[in-house]
């Protein structure tokens, strides 16, 4: 299943608001093929096919078309004189776009 590291629990608990459900997904796109997705829900948009975690103050829900592809990748957030951002380390992507937004994946 996705993980979260340290870090990304971090930053996510001083922004997101109690009941809100962090929502992480991949779309067609991206220089790679796939795109990973990543949006702030409440949680009357859990819908009944979702994978749900919880991940100490919020919860994470995964669809069920992306949960394959994002079932061994942890999410880390990353904050640098050079950029911040969330980074995903997929052991699922074959190939990755080189600013890491977008992979690819044989199945």
């Amino acid at each position: 299943m996705l993980t979260l590291t340290e870090a990304a629990v971090e930053y996510l608990e001083g922004v997101l608001d109690p009941g809100d459900i962090l929502r992480v997904g991949v779309k067609g796109g991206g220089c790679a093929g796939f795109s990973y997705d990543m949006e702030v829900q409440t949680e009357d948009k859990i819908r009944s096919d979702d994978s749900v975690i919880d991940e100490h103050s919020f919860k994470v829900a995964v669809d069920t078309k992306s949960a394959f592809l994002l079932s061994e990748t942890q999410v880390d957030y990353q904050n640098s004189l050079q950029e911040s951002g969330f980074k995903f380390s997929n052991a699922k992507a074959t190939n990755s776009c080189g600013c890491g937004t977008s992979f690819s994946c044989e199945e």
